[in-house]
């Protein structure tokens, strides 16, 4: 088991409102139990390496040995880096491609032995977890989080409800797509100094203001780690905020997203 984010002990925890959130990546896959009232893991976050190949009945053992070794028999949420419409896989990205067609709620229903379960996307869980938890807890509104990383993930929520299934990253800018032109990947490929990169994400950033006029934009994905050197260099319309649940956030939006029935 590996720990890396912040954590109240279980003996400290006052609160009775807890879950238990999964969030499922290509390297990894990590879960814990969560105070629902804070947003705070509780004990330990495991963590097991992803099972090669990860395939859906691999990754669903891997998850229902996470909830066994947490001691957890409540409702779980599960992330998925996948687009899902009532509970089946569409994509697989970072994935095994035997998971598109996938009937993941019945899977992971089945895997935990329980049907209070919800399957959502990785972005969408950490959308929710930055807006009732994060960075926009205290915004209303249009919220857009948008992870910059190998591609560009997106969430968006007004007043609280989710949007499910955005792929911003995607939208085409200039015959380019988003992600192609402002991805922190793309940061690293080309040598873009801060300055010049954040042209690239603030013309992003400006297309989809045209569209969804947002009232707060979180930026998501490692590279918010170091936000003091490119946010403030942005010069679009919306206000832009560093994520502050990092690593966390998919766990936490996942058991957000199973104690309140969120499933997509």
């Amino acid at each position: 088991m590996t720990q890396d984010t912040p954590t109240m002990s279980a003996k400290s925890v006052q609160s009775s409102n807890l879950g238990f959130g999964v969030d499922v990546g290509g390297s990894g896959i990590k879960g814990a139990v969560v105070d629902l009232d804070t947003g705070e893991l509780v004990g330990e976050r495991i963590k097991i390496l992803t099972p090669q190949p990860s395939t859906p009945d691999s990754v669903a053992a891997t998850v229902a040995e996470i909830a066994e070794q947490a001691g957890w028999s409540g409702p779980v949420g599960v992330t998925l880096p996948s687009v899902l419409m009532g509970g089946v896989v569409r994509t697989a990205a970072n994935i095994d491609s035997s998971w598109i067609g996938t009937d993941a709620h019945e899977l992971f229903t089945e895997a935990l032995g329980r049907q209070d379960v919800s399957i959502l996307n990785d972005a969408d869980a950490a959308g929710i977890a930055e807006d009732r938890f994060g960075a926009a807890k205290d915004t209303d509104g249009v919220i857009i989080l948008l992870t910059f990383g190998t591609g560009i993930g997106s969430a968006v929520l007004h007043n609280g409800v989710l949007l499910p299934n955005t792929e911003f990253g995607h939208m085409e800018i200039g015959g380019r797509e988003a992600e192609h032109i402002a991805a922190s990947s793309v940061k690293d490929k080309l040598g873009l100094s801060y300055k010049q990169w954040a042209k690239e994400v603030s013309r992003v950033l400006e297309h989809f203001e045209a569209l969804l006029w947002p009232d707060l934009f979180i930026a998501g994905g490692g590279i918010s780690r170091k936000h003091h050197k490119w946010i403030p260099l942005l010069n679009n319309r919306t206000p832009v905020v560093p994520a502050e649940l990092r690593n966390a956030a998919g766990i936490v939006g996942a058991a957000y997203a199973a104690k309140t029935g969120v499933t997509p």
